[in-house]
């Protein structure tokens, strides 16, 4: 932490391309300038409040931000200069992201073991205040093959398999069927911010999240928990899901620091050979951004996105126009390069904790909005 100036003034350059969603330790600013997404350095590209991208065809989605129950109804109301409440609010997951990306973790597994590796996690837990229900909904509609988290301080493997497959294996209940029979000892993880957590939403699962660390209070002393104890049960609420893959794997990984589990190498069969790799938007997601854009507000007052009926025509209509105006193949660099805005670290603010950034309007943003012909209300 805190290196990021080096890439962004060109001392240092990422070696491959690589994807970034954001969380509390960032440069809010900057990423706001970058809310549809960009690239916040040479080959290190933003996926932006929320959005979809493809890789040699891989489709990969990012939803950046900390869950906070009492921000989330909000618009994107924050604007220069920060104050006290809104240098945090301004990197809290919104409804409006959340409910795009639904147009296109809970878990189960060693209990006794989380609670052993981190015993403050037992307190939240048994009265079902851990989890973000938001990216729970996330999951079990859009269901996708991979779900990689930041923020959780530890490293978690986990596998969900999702209820029309554990039925069609179990026949009853999910329960602890969904751990992987191949590794007992993998547990299912969906997080979320700090203190204002709201119940998990399936029974028999255990939600675990980790804390902002901005906002973090101090945690009472824990016991070590019994061999016995069994994770707490929470209420379900059924969600409808759509095709996708039959079971999520999760993977959580700790913090950069030596001895600590950081890294992690997974191998993806890509639909496409192309060398080198086609970086590409996704059509439908720039359907989704052109449709649901008369819905998005620069203020506290923010109305939900119609219902599905009312609003799979409009993304239909945007995807058909994406498709003739745009293509269905657009190389991101042809669109989008990087530009620096800020003329860099600035020796000035040495010693200023909390200098207040300035405004810049990014490029980038400019040629994302006037490729979709919509507006630009971000910078």
């Amino acid at each position: 932490m805190g290196d990021f100036s080096k890439y962004y003034t060109g001392e240092k350059v990422a070696p491959i391309l690589t994807l970034i969603i954001g969380g509390n330790h960032e440069a809010s600013n900057y990423m706001w300038e970058l809310y549809h997404g960009g690239f916040l350095a040479p080959n290190m590209y933003y996926l932006g409040a929320a959005g979809v991208v493809q890789f040699n065809g891989i489709r990969v989605a990012g939803l950046s931000g900390i869950y906070k129950s009492h921000d989330y109804r909000i618009g994107h109301y924050e604007s220069l200069p920060y104050d006290q409440g809104s240098m945090r609010s301004i990197y809290h997951v919104r409804q409006y992201d959340v409910q795009r990306m639904l147009q296109y973790i809970e878990r189960h597994g060693n209990y006794n073991g989380l609670m052993k590796r981190k015993p403050h996690f037992r307190q939240d837990a048994e009265t079902g205040r851990l989890g973000s229900p938001p990216l729970l909904e996330v999951l079990k509609k859009v269901r996708p093959s991979w779900w990689f988290s930041g923020h959780m301080h530890v490293k978690f493997e986990a596998a969900f398999k999702h209820e029309d497959q554990v039925a069609a294996k179990a026949g009853a209940s999910s329960s602890m069927a969904v751990v992987k029979e191949a590794n007992p000892d993998e547990i299912q993880i969906d997080f979320e911010d700090d203190d204002d957590q709201v119940k998990a939403a399936n029974p028999d699962e255990v939600q675990i999240v980790f804390e902002d660390d901005d906002d973090q209070a101090p945690q009472p002393q824990q016991s070590e928990p019994d061999s016995e104890a069994s994770p707490p049960q929470a209420s379900a609420s059924p969600i409808q899901s759509r095709p996708g893959a039959s079971e999520t794997k999760f993977l959580a990984l700790d913090k950069c620091l030596p001895k600590k589990d950081y890294l992690e190498i997974i191998d993806f069969p890509a639909p496409l050979d192309n060398n080198p790799p086609k970086f590409t938007f996704d059509p439908e997601w720039l359907g989704i951004v052109r449709a649901t854009q008369q819905y998005f507000s620069r203020n506290k007052s923010q109305q939900s996105l119609p219902p599905d009926n009312v609003l799979r025509p409009l993304i239909e209509e945007s995807v058909r126009w994406v498709k003739e105006n745009v293509g269905e193949n657009k190389d991101i660099a042809e669109v989008q390069a990087f530009a620096m805005t800020s003329p860099g670290p600035d020796p000035a603010f040495r010693g200023n904790r909390f200098p207040q950034p300035v405004s810049y309007t990014n490029p980038q943003t400019v040629a994302f909005c006037e490729m979709l012909g919509i507006p630009n209300n971000i910078n």
